[in-house]
């Protein structure tokens, strides 16, 4: 089973910063032990100009058979002979994914401290693997790595016997990738489509599959015209981990939509009143009304759930009244650049004990979500599609239950105001609804009669005497026992986590 990465550089961006990115020095030939054989990764050349890294895994078709309890593809028991005579120790599959995640380990992260502006930046890449199982042939191998950003791929089918071609192709393909990418977005790649291609994996499907799966396809899943097909082998065709993956990704479309169309038409709210000073934009004026409803709510201990880049978490780590700050996103790249953005590094002690940055997925219950004195949901909703909605609701207001729940989303109504938006557009591509007044006030108070809160309604922005103001935010507060609103604090962070 062979997998070879080659790059090319210039005296002043040698190729061998290859070794660099793949923690592996070009000297030296390496060995590493996995649960089903070895591990080499070694340099057929390594030069200023051109440089090549091979990973060559031999697999042990007995002990293969001991972990694997004998089952075979589609977790079928195979005939006797089978077992021990199969294409694994030849074919790349989810064996040679696995010896990646293990010999590569940091480099599928993307970290390299010698070498970070390397590791950061795309550069020329081709990949090759020589014998590529595709269940679906050539077509399908175009289908999966074509939209990736690669320059030209290409899927030889490999003939099942060349003396006798009368025979036909075989089920695999040589594969070569070549285009300039990062480093860790090419070995993501492969690591998932791999044991997609083979459509079978060595080992047990566990439920753990699922976040495997999400950090890497970070990026680049959430978007792919193939994700059911992807998911759905991925996971061995486990109905249940791929419905909950497919949720996941739909969620991660939200963290990692482009938000410049947001930030434009947000820019552009004052741009038609009389004044000469620079308007207020719109996602500032949305901030500073969250920060206000929290302080009038006496909140301490703060959730923003879908925090995506972290603006408003640095806006609550300005005010010490606000003693413990979470972020919670699906995206681990967008909490990558909030934790970039919010410098957590190189925050002092005491400030670093009020920030945390955590991933999970809004349509699930959460307990770690337990015990706070509010949450918010600032432009999140409306990047649902309804039917994810009840989902949202349970496990922000049924499950996680905190005194204070802000929500903001567009007013639909005011989007008449924006001469640069086409009549009948939403503000932003991946805005699934937008709504009235009325349908986001006829929501909220069913949300709040079916879980114990009262909800009221605050303007953001200028309030149109026509159309009212560009966003509409409600705040849910959680109702006593004896029908009065509930004052008191929560768990303290300590019991909350013992919880």
């Amino acid at each position: 089973m062979f997998l070879t990465i080659s790059t090319t550089g210039t005296p002043e961006r040698p190729a061998t910063d290859l070794g660099f990115l793949l923690h592996k020095h070009p000297d030296n030939a390496q060995r590493f032990s996995t649960s089903h054989g070895t591990a080499h990764v070694l340099y057929p050349e390594a030069t200023v100009e051109r440089c090549t890294a091979a990973l060559l895994l031999e697999v042990d078709p007995v002990a293969l058979v001991r972990r694997g309890k004998g089952k075979g593809r589609g977790g079928a028991a195979d005939a006797a002979l089978a077992q021990y005579v199969n294409d694994r120790p030849y074919a790349a599959s989810s064996l040679l994914s696995v010896a990646m995640s293990t010999v590569f380990k940091s480099a599928l992260r993307g970290v390299c401290n010698a070498r970070p502006e390397r590791a950061a930046a795309p550069m020329p890449l081709r990949i090759e693997v020589p014998a590529l199982p595709a269940r679906g042939g050539a077509d399908l191998v175009h289908k999966l790595f074509g939209p990736l950003g690669w320059d030209s791929v290409s899927a030889e089918p490999v003939a099942l016997d060349e003396q006798f071609p009368e025979w036909g192709d075989s089920r695999y393909v040589r594969l070569v990738l070549e285009g300039e990418l990062r480093l860790a977005d090419a070995l993501r790649q492969l690591y998932v489509l791999l044991p997609v291609l083979d459509d079978a994996k060595h080992y047990w499907v566990a439920p753990d599959e699922v976040d495997k799966l999400l950090r890497a396809g970070e990026g680049w899943l959430a978007e792919h015209p193939e994700q059911k097909l992807i998911t759905s082998r991925y996971l061995s065709r486990r109905w249940g981990l791929t419905r909950q993956a497919m949720e996941a990704l739909e969620l991660v479309r939200l963290a990692e939509a482009d938000d410049s169309e947001v930030e434009e038409i947000d820019n552009a709210v004052d741009e038609t009143t009389d004044t000469e000073e620079k308007p207020v934009p719109l996602a500032v004026q949305r901030r500073t009304a969250i920060v206000e409803a929290l302080r009038a709510a006496g909140a301490g201990r703060v959730l923003d759930l879908g925090c995506g880049q972290g603006q408003l978490v640095h806006e609550l780590l300005k005010d010490v009244r606000f003693t413990e700050i979470v972020g919670v996103d699906v995206s681990v790249r967008a909490l990558t650049i909030a934790a970039r953005r919010l410098r957590i590094e190189r925050m002092g002690e005491r400030q670093a004990d009020r920030v945390q940055l955590m991933q999970g997925s809004l349509a699930y219950t959460d307990k770690r979500l337990k015990g706070y004195d509010a949450a918010v949901l600032s432009e999140v909703i409306e990047h649902l599609d309804l039917p994810r909605l009840p989902a949202l609701e349970y496990a922000v207001f049924g499950s996680a239950r905190p005194r204070t729940v802000l929500v903001t989303t567009p007013n639909v109504e005011y989007n008449v105001r924006w001469e640069t938006l086409p009549a009948g557009h939403v503000r932003h591509g991946d805005h699934r609804f937008e709504w009235t007044r009325e349908e986001f006030r006829a929501w909220a108070d069913e949300v709040a009669g079916r879980h114990g809160y009262d909800v009221e309604f605050v303007p953001v922005g200028p309030d149109d005497p026509e159309v009212g103001p560009p966003t509409q935010m409600a705040v849910f507060t959680m109702v006593a026992d004896d029908g009065k609103t509930d004052n008191h604090n929560k768990p303290t962070a300590k019991e909350a986590k013992a919880a």
